[in-house]
């Protein structure tokens, strides 16, 4: 399981890794969840870059610690100066790809496993904490709900989680 998709939810876990049989079912993903993913994504994908931005702007106000790994913003500190940045928006956009390949590939496991440890090799270099990638999964879910105003319901959660 690769780092940055596992924080996400989207990747399932592998029979070898010890892991309770709680977080085992947490990570399988229903027919129904895969679903509800794709027909989300497709209302997500129109504000795709006001997402990004979002995500990573909200990661900085919430856990400025991130900041750190990141080398052109480590020593921004005004955040309507990241909220305009050309590199945020663009690394935004690169991570909201990711999210859309992977939305892509959920019922093609192993090619998101894939996706997930390609990931992972690419940004091990940055030496990120993998609770670094859990903050973004949890500021995505933040940044889509509004976007998906009524059609987010807990389950909808649940299966993004």
């Amino acid at each position: 399981m690769g780092c940055a998709i596992s924080g996400l939810g989207l990747a399932p876990k592998k029979a070898t890794e010890a892991a309770s049989e709680e977080e085992e079912e947490e990570a399988q993903l229903s027919s129904e969840h895969i679903t509800m993913i794709k027909e989300s994504w497709k209302v997500i994908q129109e504000d795709i870059a006001k997402v990004g931005i979002i995500v990573f702007v909200r990661l900085f106000e919430t856990h400025p610690e991130c900041k750190d790994v990141f080398f052109l913003f480590r020593d921004v500190e005004d955040l309507e100066r990241l909220r305009t940045s050309k590199e945020l928006r663009a690394h935004g956009l690169r991570v909201m790809s990711f999210i859309e390949k992977s939305v892509a590939r959920l019922d093609q496991l192993d090619r998101l496993d894939s996706l997930a440890v390609e990931l992972g090799r690419s940004h091990y270099r940055y030496c990120a904490p993998p609770k670094y990638y859990r903050y973004v999964g949890a500021e995505f879910i933040c940044a889509v709900r509004p976007i998906l105003k009524d059609k987010w319901t807990p389950e909808l959660e649940k299966a993004w989680k």
